[in-house]
């Protein structure tokens, strides 16, 4: 990814394409829709210790099914996940081990040089010869531990760390409804907003003064008209224009769990085809729900909304016009996790797991349509976090 050209190839990049979007450092009055707002956050409840420490059980379980001596984690998600301790805050350790068998252990650099040695000693002392490294670690970390230990085995920790994230509790589902129902507060309020000239820069913030007079910190990505067929929208300045299709998409983070929402309306009166357009992404978001039930494959649910798509002469597969991502993705504390609802994945579905559910219809040079909810696998089937839109001119119902 160029990111001097702000040529944006992931979701991940939603934030920061917002970002990129906002004004200036000019003074931007904040709507008084906006300003009304009050903080959702009464009554979170934080993931306890003692949840904490069970899964510290679970991963050693894991581990040991696994055949890894330990785990190796840097600063980051699932670090914060097992201990609880924030990425970036003062009490943060650089590298945190988890062995199998005994206490964890934590260290920092000193004088600035990487801890390999006293991580290659802890785990010699701790008889580790399989090291599980989490994905999100440096290969430069990597690379320093097997010159270290030259006959220690390092494999993925996937098998531990996505073992474990992967399925969530009723403890991580309530922090997650709540960045939802946030973030459709926060819709609600930028989109009374809209106006006819108003750049995407002035509603992405708008949304970002949403979250923060609702108490937490979110960006979102706001794209007009034909730019709207871009799954990751455009830095080319957009002004809305009577009859624009308006898309947003991104979400905020409670306690560290992360909402993902995109709505897609129009300004103005909306024409046939942006109306059956619409209908029919509705159609596939629905086909996906009903396809996400316990024992199913992953690949399943992307396959029934993509067939709704393409038996309207879209596609085929993944070609445009048509859907040319997954149909969704993992969600937890981070935006993206594990597992996808792709072509390929056959990981079976379990109550618990959390995905994104979002087909998309992009026309290049016209317009698209995303809508995008969250969804946690139940016993009985897929539940929404939030209520679908029911209509290309009611964003929410």
């Amino acid at each position: 990814m160029n990111r001097r050209l702000f040529i944006v190839t992931a979701a991940a990049g939603a934030a920061e394409l917002a970002r990129a979007q906002r004004p200036g450092n000019a003074a931007v009055a904040v709507p008084d829709v906006i300003k009304n707002l009050k903080p959702m956050l009464d009554g979170v409840q934080p993931i306890t210790g003692a949840e904490r420490a069970a899964r510290i059980e679970k991963a050693r379980r894991l581990m040991r099914d696994n055949k890894i001596g330990a785990i190796l984690c840097q600063t980051g998600s699932s670090l914060y996940y097992y201990t609880g301790v924030r990425p970036g805050s003062a009490t943060s350790p650089n590298t945190w081990v988890l062995p199998a068998k005994g206490d964890p252990a934590s260290f920092e650099p000193e004088d600035g040089a990487p801890p390999y040695q006293r991580i290659a000693q802890f785990l010699k002392s701790a008889a580790v010869t399989t090291v599980g490294i989490e994905e999100r670690t440096p290969f430069s970390v990597l690379d320093g531990l097997r010159k270290e230990l030259p006959a220690a085995e390092f494999v993925s920790a996937d098998p531990v760390t996505v073992g474990c994230r992967v399925i969530k509790s009723p403890a991580e589902i309530a922090l997650l409804q709540r960045a939802n129902d946030i973030t459709i507060a926060a819709y609600k309020a930028a989109f009374q907003t809209l106006r006819e000239g108003m750049t995407q820069g002035e509603l992405s913030a708008n949304i970002a003064a949403a979250y923060r007079a609702l108490g937490v910190q979110g960006d979102a990505m706001a794209i007009f008209g034909k730019y709207t067929a871009f799954p990751h929208g455009s830095i080319q300045p957009q002004q809305l224009r009577e009859g624009d299709m308006v898309l947003i998409d991104d979400g905020c983070s409670v306690e560290g769990y992360q909402s993902d929402i995109t709505r897609t309306t129009v300004f103005g009166k909306p024409t046939r085809r942006q109306t059956e357009i619409w209908n029919l992404e509705r159609k596939a978001q629905d086909a996906a729900l009903a396809a996400a039930k316990p024992g199913a494959a992953c690949e399943s649910v992307d396959a029934a909304a993509r067939k709704v798509i393409t038996d309207a002469g879209f596609g085929p597969a993944y070609k445009v016009p048509g859907l040319p991502h997954r149909t969704g993705h993992g969600i937890g504390l981070d935006g993206h996790e594990w597992t996808n609802l792709v072509k390929g994945n056959r990981t079976q579905l379990q109550p618990g797991m959390c995905f994104s559910d979002e087909p998309t219809i992009a026309i290049y040079g016209e317009f698209g349509v995303r809508l995008e909810d969250c969804m946690h696998i139940t016993e009985s089937g897929a539940r929404m976090f939030t209520k679908q839109s029911p209509a290309i001119d009611d964003p929410f119902g």
